[in-house]
């Protein structure tokens, strides 16, 4: 349960204003919203499942100490990265040929390659060694984020500074990453 639960609430607050949570709502002001998480759903259940799958891979090639020590450092860089902000380069504006589910799941499917909540979810994969749960708690955490800022974006906005939110979220990557290191140099 604690590989779930740490999967939900990393890739919730990692997703707070990432680049693929600006284009799900930029989607939703041109499709149904429901039609939009839909498409988020099956586009993070295909790009996580990827994710979770090579960091189990690495975590059997790789000794477990270089992994956590990398793992912890990458926490702190999604910190650093949410502090720096993304931004959201027209991917919602493009043309397609295909339904609103169909647009939407390969824009956002490509959005997420490389993005640090799909890096994240690699390393919560190496972290726990619970590929189901982890997979199941970054992509509950993904639609969930996406569904606040469909929703809610708007509002929040009015009412809590983004900066706020960005170092509310970097922060906890941040102390993370440290308790990571703290966890793997006393165990040497």
């Amino acid at each position: 349960m604690l590989a779930f639960l740490a999967s939900l609430g990393f890739v919730l607050l990692a997703e707070m204003g990432d680049k693929t949570q600006l284009l799900a709502m930029a989607f939703a002001a041109r499709y149904r919203a429901d039609k939009v998480l839909l498409a988020v759903f099956l586009a993070t259940v295909a790009n996580h499942a990827i994710a979770v799958l090579t960091g189990h891979f690495l975590s059997k090639v790789i000794p477990f100490e270089i992994i956590s020590v990398a793992a912890a450092l990458s926490f702190i860089g999604f910190g650093i990265w949410t502090l720096h902000g993304d931004h959201l380069e027209g991917e919602d504006k493009r043309p397609s040929k295909f339904g609103p589910v169909a647009t939407v799941a390969i824009a956002f499917f490509i959005a997420e390659m490389g993005d640090k909540t799909q890096l994240a979810t690699v390393s919560l994969a190496v972290k726990y060694d619970n590929m189901l749960q982890v997979l199941i708690g970054t992509t509950i955490g993904m639609v969930a984020a996406d569904a606040i800022g469909i929703i809610a974006g708007i509002i929040m906005k009015k009412h809590i500074p983004e900066r706020a939110i960005k170092y509310a979220s970097a922060s906890v990557f941040i102390m993370f990453g440290l308790s990571g290191i703290y966890s793997a140099i006393s165990s040497w």
